[in-house]
């Protein structure tokens, strides 16, 4: 791994079991929009402003973004930063998937992809994921792929209602990723 080189610009395209994930481009701005508010996706999202996120994922230079494809078709994005100050350096990533590729296992896939990538190619030796405390579904995708719960963030994130929910701080580090197969990976 190159050190002046920014996630960003590091970011290719990376295949998974069942899904193709490719840089994000001006292209993606619709169908990211479209996913962003989908019912199932707003509910854990909740977006003040749909377009102008989807505009920023397809347009910002200081995080990798890729569309996940399966059959050519955009179902969802996932997105991966760095943490570069040598004493705390770890990746974090996030994810969303449209209601249609939800509970099929593609986002267990491209979480395990980007995983794998992240620690590989950019060289982390701990990812970190925080879905909401409550978020059942993918707190189970997450544990499929190795993350395991650290700890509970108390009043973590604001929903549009302003109320405050907690949100589950998760990790994984290298040599506990897992495979589909449920083996450890070897680092």
């Amino acid at each position: 791994m190159a050190p002046d080189r920014g996630i960003h610009d590091a970011i290719e395209p990376l295949d998974g079991r069942h899904v193709h994930l490719r840089p994000a481009e001006l292209r993606d701005e619709a169908p990211f929009r479209a996913i962003l508010t989908d019912p199932t996706v707003d509910a854990w999202w909740q977006s003040d402003d749909p377009a102008a996120d989807a505009r920023e994922k397809v347009t910002q230079d200081e995080i990798a973004v890729w569309a996940i494809e399966t059959g050519g078709t955009v179902v969802g994005l996932i997105q991966a930063a760095e943490e570069t100050v040598p004493q705390y350096r770890h990746a974090s990533i996030d994810i969303v998937l449209a209601s249609d590729a939800q509970d099929r296992g593609l986002g267990s896939d491209a979480v395990r992809t980007v995983a794998r990538w992240l620690l590989d190619v950019r060289s982390h030796h701990r990812l970190t994921i925080d879905p909401a405390a409550h978020n059942e579904r993918a707190i189970r995708a997450y544990e499929r792929v190795g993350f395991k719960p650290v700890g509970r963030m108390r009043r973590y994130e604001r929903s549009r209602d302003g109320s405050w929910h907690d949100g589950l701080l998760m990790d994984l580090v290298a040599g506990e990723l897992l495979e589909p197969s449920g083996t450890t990976r070897a680092p």
